[in-house]
């Protein structure tokens, strides 16, 4: 079994914020390979079904972002899930808007989710970390990860979480640096950012 976790905040108020691009690509996820129906599970809605052969759970906690500890562990332990089973679909501020990076563990600079997922579970989990960008000061990071998306935004987020989705078999795999590389080269074909990486 494996737990992959979206991070938002519930409710249509926060919907279309920076801070829910992780609900928006579990939700993807769920919409791609038809697993559903999401029911009340875990302090949050869950869905259950197969995905490149493995038995997959969709989590998105309803718990508010700064709570999101107490949905996945509730989960992790039901499902007695080491944490190498555990995926989180995160915002990160620290890497342009549409890059993806994977890592597992590392800091949390400062994502409350990520806090509260760590004080909960351990450290050692895997991320998908979904660039955003930074708004260039730190005092306005708090209003900029709770607005929403730009309209010129929208389309590179829904191509984005649609790519996420469609190669989140090879996250199922273990296969996590060609899930990197391929949604990568794939926004770079679509034209959402330069060939050029500028990290």
């Amino acid at each position: 079994m494996l737990l992959l976790v979206g991070l938002g905040n519930p409710g249509a108020r926060y919907a279309g914020n920076r801070h829910n691009i992780g609900f928006m690509a579990v939700d993807a996820i769920a919409k791609h390979h038809d697993i559903g129906p999401w029911r009340r599970r875990f302090q949050g809605v869950a869905a259950e079904g197969p995905l490149a052969g493995e038995r997959v759970l969709l989590l998105l906690p309803g718990t508010y972002m700064n709570e999101s500890g107490r949905a996945v562990a509730e989960a992790a332990h039901f499902y007695k899930l080491g944490l190498s089973d555990i995926v989180v679909f995160h915002d990160e501020i620290d890497l342009e808007p549409s890059k993806v990076r994977v890592k597992t563990g590392g800091g949390i600079a400062g994502h409350n989710g990520l806090r509260s997922i760590s004080a909960h579970i351990g450290n050692d989990y895997r991320r998908v970390r979904i660039g955003v960008g930074h708004p260039g000061v730190k005092d306005l990071v708090y209003s900029y990860v709770l607005s929403d998306f730009g309209k010129d935004e929208r389309p590179w987020v829904g191509a984005l979480c649609e790519l996420i989705a469609a190669n989140t078999d090879l996250l199922a795999k273990g296969q996590d640096a060609t899930f990197q590389n391929k949604v990568h080269l794939s926004m770079q074909a679509k034209g959402f950012f330069p060939p050029k990486d500028m990290d």
